[in-house]
């Protein structure tokens, strides 16, 4: 604790001595915002779901190339993952990026519901994400260049965030085994860069064969698929009652028949299973599977099942996560302007809340611990090098992932605004990190200490191949 202390006074320091050279930083970030906002929000037009990114990935391998970067693509065999990196030694420093779209949220850039008229949306601001990603390291190469430091950029494209796991096949790979730190951020109602927990998932689709008949004239010679999920179904959700109280479990039937009058011949559910521990959402999913097995015995049909997803939760640096916050609270947030006011505030009558804008403008105290909430395989990434994020306002105060009101905002100039803050925050933390290689060391210190001498990571999908076609 001491050192941490002592630190974190050498860091504040360094920090006043460099405003300055930050501030040039910032300068220039912003005399590229609409640019920026420009790919951005060509990256939400394309609105394309996990490991179907050509489009998003292509345009932002572009970008970094035509900044000197080098490029490789279909790294661990995935055809829209890619690293962009630039320079030469240590540190070597990762930003992570995202850029794939959810299903079934298509939206147009009003305050109200009204689809776009297309399949998917980005719903979780991945399209802010990966261009903010891209901006910061455009600058951090300038930086390099410019003072002929030593250190490596990289800039990690990392599609099928949702559901797909695509930085759990770039870890197991060893993507990162020689990383020093890894940073990222993510789309939300606020800024804020205090520690936020995610919940370990594993997540499969199970899928059940019967035999056909007609549904009037000759049940008994059918067997129903459809009866064999619903069963499973019956038996998972008698198990919530005989798990831990964190523990999360939701599920979708994605076939279930085509007709009434025909008994079903194949029917599939899609399981999700969450806890803020790796090893309880192994024995709970353990569960999930004996449901399913016990539902093709008593139904009559055979059973198989497939690994989609897995991921840990999330290993916090403390060191870093408070660095983080002071640059964070440093470039501060932003103010609407009059047509973005009138747009946050019907935005807010949609969701029956009161607009507060206090952590649009500003940013949310630090804190230590928030309750958890989703999953992301970011959490695999933490256990295999340092790794800080935080959260930027790109949304409209209280706006939930996952929803409309988030396409809409995103679509929009509040969400490049908030972008434009993530993109200075990354960029400001990675060159302090360049600049001061004890808060790399100690980073690193702290790291090993959390994770324990005997750990050993484990893929929680397994062995399997990325699961290209898993929106399909």
């Amino acid at each position: 604790m001491r050192a941490l202390s002592f630190l974190f006074v050498f860091f504040v320091s360094f920090f006043s001595f460099s405003q300055k050279k930050y501030n040039k930083i910032l300068k220039n970030i912003d005399d590229k915002k609409e640019l920026y906002g420009s790919i951005a929000q060509d990256i939400w037009s394309f609105a394309e779901m996990g490991y179907q990114e050509k489009k998003s990935s292509d345009l932002l391998k572009k970008i970094l190339s035509e900044e000197d970067f080098n490029i490789e693509s279909g790294v661990a065999n995935i055809p829209t993952a890619f690293i962009a990196s630039y320079g030469n030694g240590l540190p070597i420093i990762a930003i992570l990026g995202e850029y794939d779209a959810l299903p079934g949220l298509s939206q147009q850039r009003v305050p109200y519901k009204m689809s776009a008229g297309g399949k998917a949306g980005h719903a979780c601001g991945h399209h802010l994400f990966g261009t903010a990603s891209a901006a910061a390291a455009i600058e951090i190469k300038n930086y390099l260049k410019e003072n002929k430091k030593s250190g490596t950029i990289r800039f990690y494209g990392c599609p099928a965030e949702e559901g797909g796991s695509g930085k759990v096949y770039m870890t197991r790979e060893g993507l990162f085994d020689d990383v020093d730190i890894a940073l990222h951020w993510h789309g939300a109602n606020q800024n804020s860069a205090s520690i936020r927990p995610a919940l370990a998932n594993k997540s499969a689709k199970f899928r059940f064969y019967g035999v056909s008949a007609h549904a009037a004239g000759a049940p008994e010679k059918g067997r129903s698929a459809l009866d064999a999920v619903e069963a499973m179904n019956t038996m998972v959700n008698m198990l919530r009652e005989h798990v831990t109280e964190s523990t999360r479990i939701h599920y979708v039937i994605t076939r279930g028949g085509e007709a009434p009058n025909v008994v079903p011949d194949f029917a599939e559910v899609y399981y999700y299973a969450r806890h803020k521990t790796r090893d309880e959402v192994i024995k709970v999913f353990d569960r999930i599977i004996d449901a399913a097995k016990g539902a093709a015995i008593g139904t009559g049909t055979t059973m198989d099942f497939e690994m989609i997803g897995g991921t840990h939760d999330m290993l916090h640096n403390e060191i870093l996560q408070k660095m983080i916050h002071k640059n964070l609270s440093y470039v501060g947030g932003y103010k609407y302007d009059k047509e973005e006011l009138v747009f946050a505030k019907e935005i807010s009558k949609s969701m029956n809340t009161k607009l507060d804008i206090k952590y649009v403008e500003g940013v949310a105290p630090y804190a230590d611990y928030s309750p958890p909430g989703g999953s992301t395989d970011v959490g695999d990434v933490s256990y295999t090098v340092p790794t800080v994020g935080f959260r930027a306002a790109t949304w409209v105060p209280e706006t939930p992932a996952h929803s409309w009101q988030a396409v809409a905002a995103g679509g929009t100039s509040i969400g490049n605004k908030g972008m434009i803050v993530a993109s200075k925050t990354l960029a400001i933390t990675a060159i302090q990190l360049i600049e001061n290689p004890k808060i790399v060391k100690s980073a690193k210190k702290e790291f090993l200490l959390k994770r324990g001498e005997n750990f050993k990571y484990i893929p929680l999908l397994g062995n399997r191949k990325p699961a290209l076609n898993y929106r399909n």
